[in-house]
């Protein structure tokens, strides 16, 4: 069997297609300035043409010359309609995706047509400028949603497979080796025996675990020699992760690879709902979704965990089955599995490249390898703990996607892909740009407020034009994506990285290998509030500027007063561009205060998560002192952790506990037969049952393993819940702003809802 070295495995390409493309663009760009600042007028005669054109468009790009009331008729009609499907079809089947998308598609061409042919303003240079540059950055926006709506055409979904490739693992006809590999850097000891304690309970009897550690640590090594796992190191660090997982490779042999992040922590059943899939010779790798046991940073510093979905639900409930139906999967770096013989045929993992994971994926792909999406909550991790470990984590994926136009493992250039896979990875990478558009999006509606006009339109145009669009694409966004993000929600999540995104994009573009990998901190704990303001202070400008714009937009309306008796075309075109001016800094307004609130971290007193778990337990204090040493209390548990337990007792006559005294306790969880010991650290008789909190001591090997266990590897633990809706959303965004978590206080640990049994 061939092996995997060390040594670079390929060369970045010395002038790439891309790079020659980009630098046509700048070339154009500055030829196009060079023309505005010699022969001004030129442009000027140019953008006066194009007012014409713009000013006189065909017919049916006129909203007819009825009452509003009846320009409403296809919103509501078509708004109904949706509703209707997505009742009907709660859950989007091929018929209503098929449907709601073919309409969408008609609604947005509709759009399309009369934003490039009658909305644009070209009155003169300036207007011409913002007028064009606004037009382009909505354009893209929309392309990337309408690649989104073709793709969504061909969703997979994998569980009835699963369920008949499992028979062969679970009857042992079917039992490739597996080496389980845990590459680390410097995750706290805590982390890494939750993960391979995990890792090791897995249902699958060939099996070996390696911890992968490339920062040497004795203790690290320690741990290893404890939980009975192999640990390797390597002489150096080059290439960071893919370097790591290479020399693996090239140092072990199995059928097939698992990897699992530092952090993140299988459930039992992984490989018997994975490896089945691999009976069929082609398939080179299966990616499974990634689950979070914590809150992710966005959530909490809102103070909305059980109400918001994690971060990447958007791309693991959507995107993903998107990407599985036209041969696209992106592998994500953990929680998949792939067949030892194609990683060697393809020459290992990719190693130029922060996304080594990814473009791994893209070259087995480009083999002949088939690249599967299996939708469950097989595993889970820790999500970023703070803003600034969110940022590092999102900025190192989008510099790592976009250095594919500087690889050899350029998805839309490598031999061997078909059009429509190239196409689903077109969509991921354009998805990196949008970063730009949403500046733009924050930056027109300041044009109003000096008498810049960006797009030129009547209300009853955009009634007719613009509204149904709006309304179905808004009522189907979450049916879409299965409830997993509503259109208002996404908007704040994409607004608060925008800027540092689209920083990156520019240098990813101009310098793609200008920064090296950064490890996204685990295991942290904060003790007070912080603001990030090296990522605030954009939009702490935009929020100044845009609340002036609006001040100054309402005054012009004021200083007016009755302008309809005598005015000109152009100043009625002006006041109407002020109205939309006015709606539209009024909702980033909003938008931009919620994404400030994000920006704030609040307190995580304890690295440790709690658990939503309900268990039966058995206490017995020992006082020595007096005969409750002899008394049993049962109750249940209302969370747990790996270091604690709340719980709620049946009965009363608890002793009290002076502040700051603690007492010896032993605790029994019945259904698990885990015996610990531990100390009384609260006491409480208020209410109908008491409460009590115990800290758990001197936790044996053999009791740690059934506490992770319990806590973390239990099959389909990991739930899903749904958004709520866009009005919902607004609301909550509304109440968010009006009374955020640092004013209520609210900073105490909460119990991940999304392990209940």
């Amino acid at each position: 069997m061939a092996k995997i070295s060390t040594p670079q495995l390929q060369k970045p390409i010395s002038i790439p297609n891309a790079t020659v493309m980009m630098l046509a663009v700048v070339a154009i760009a500055l030829a196009t300035a060079f023309a505005w600042f010699t022969g001004e007028g030129q442009i000027s005669r140019i953008f006066a043409q194009l007012n014409l054109l713009q000013q006189s468009p065909p017919m049916w790009l006129q909203a007819p010359m009825v009452a509003s009331h009846y320009l409403l008729f296809p919103t509501v009609a078509l708004f109904l309609c949706a509703v209707a499907i997505t009742r009907i079809s709660p859950q989007p089947k091929p018929w209503s995706r098929t449907l709601v998308i073919s309409v969408l598609l008609i609604l947005v061409g509709r759009y399309v047509i009369w934003r490039s042919l009658s909305t644009l303003n070209f009155n003169d240079l300036l207007n011409g400028v913002a007028s064009t540059v606004l037009f382009a950055m909505e354009m893209l926006g929309l392309l990337v949603s309408i690649l989104q709506l073709l793709l969504l055409l061909r969703v997979r979904d994998r569980h009835i497979q699963a369920d008949q490739m499992q028979l062969a693992v679970m009857d042992k006809t079917f039992l490739p080796s597996v080496a389980v590999f845990i590459p680390t850097y410097d995750e706290p000891e805590f982390i890494l025996r939750r993960t391979i304690i995990g890792c090791q309970a897995m249902d699958y009897p060939d099996k070996t675990i390696y911890l992968l550690d490339d920062t040497h640590r004795p203790e690290i090594r320690l741990l290893a020699q404890r939980l009975g796992c192999e640990y390797r190191t390597r002489p150096n660090n080059d290439y960071a992760k893919a370097g790591s997982l290479n020399s693996a490779i090239a140092a072990t042999q199995s059928d097939l690879i698992a990897s699992f992040d530092a952090d993140f922590v299988p459930t039992r059943n992984f490989l018997l709902r994975t490896i089945g899939f691999f009976q069929d010779p082609t398939v080179g790798l299966v990616q499974t979704p990634q689950s979070f046991y914590n809150p992710d940073p966005i959530a909490r510093n809102l103070g909305l965990e059980d109400i918001l979905t994690p971060e990447e639900e958007v791309f693991y409930r959507q995107i993903q089955p998107m990407r599985d139906g036209v041969g696209s999967v992106v592998c994500s770096g953990t929680s998949f599995v792939v067949r030892r013989s194609a990683l060697e045929t393809s020459g290992g993992f990719v190693t130029d490249s922060l996304s080594e994971d990814y473009f791994t994926a893209i070259r087995l792909a480009s083999q002949g390898h088939k690249i599967i999406y299996l939708d469950e909550k097989l595993s889970a991790g820790l999500a970023a703990e703070n803003i600034t470990a969110h940022a590092i984590q999102r900025l190192r994926w989008a510099r790592g996607t976009l250095q594919a136009f500087f690889i050899e493992t350029n998805p839309l250039t490598i031999p061997g892909l078909k059009f429509i896979q190239r196409l689903g990875h077109l969509e991921g990478i354009l998805h990196w740009f949008t970063s730009i558009s949403r500046i733009i999006f924050l930056i027109a509606p300041l044009f109003y407020a000096f008498g810049v006009i960006p797009i030129r339109s009547t209300p009853e145009e955009i009634i007719y034009f613009f509204l149904p669009y709006y309304f179905v694409q808004i009522t189907v966004f979450s049916w879409l994506n299965h409830h997993s993000r509503s259109a208002i929600l996404s908007d704040v999540y994409s607004l608060v990285l925008a800027f540092p995104l689209a920083v990156t994009v520019v240098q990813a573009m101009l310098s793609p290998f200008g920064t090296g990998f950064k490890v996204t901190p685990k295991g942290t704990s904060s003790q007070v509030f912080r603001f990030n303001w090296s990522l605030a202070w954009p939009l702490v400008l935009m929020f100044i500027l845009t609340a002036c714009s609006i001040w100054l937009n309402l005054g012009e309306c004021l200083a007016r007063g009755n302008w309809a008796l005598e005015v000109t075309p152009e100043e009625v075109t002006h006041l109407r561009g002020l109205g939309i001016g006015w709606i539209w800094s009024l909702y980033n307004l909003v938008m931009i205060g919620t994404a400030l609130l994000v920006l704030l971290d609040v307190p995580r007193p304890s690295p440790y998560d709690w658990f939503d778990l309900r268990r039966v337990v058995r206490l017995q204090i020992g006082d020595r002192t007096s005969a409750m040493s002899d008394r049993i209390w049962w109750g249940t548990t209302t969370a747990i952790s790996e270091v604690g337990a709340n719980i709620t007792l049946t009965q009363r006559g608890l002793p009290q506990l002076a502040p700051g005294e603690t007492r010896p306790i032993q605790l029994s969880i019945s259904e698990e037969l885990i015996n610990l010991r531990g100390l009384l650290t609260h006491a409480s008789n208020e209410g109908e049952f008491p409460c009590v909190t115990v800290q758990f001591q001197d936790v044996t090997l053999a009791e740690t393993r059934k506490l992770v266990e319990l806590l973390y590897c239990r099959p389909g633990q990991w739930q899903r819940w749904n958004t709520p809706g866009e009005l919902q959303s607004l609301w909550i965004l509304v109440k968010t702003l009006f009374r955020p978590r640092v004013l209520t206080g609210d900073i105490k640990v909460k119990a991940m809802a999304v392990s209940k049994g």
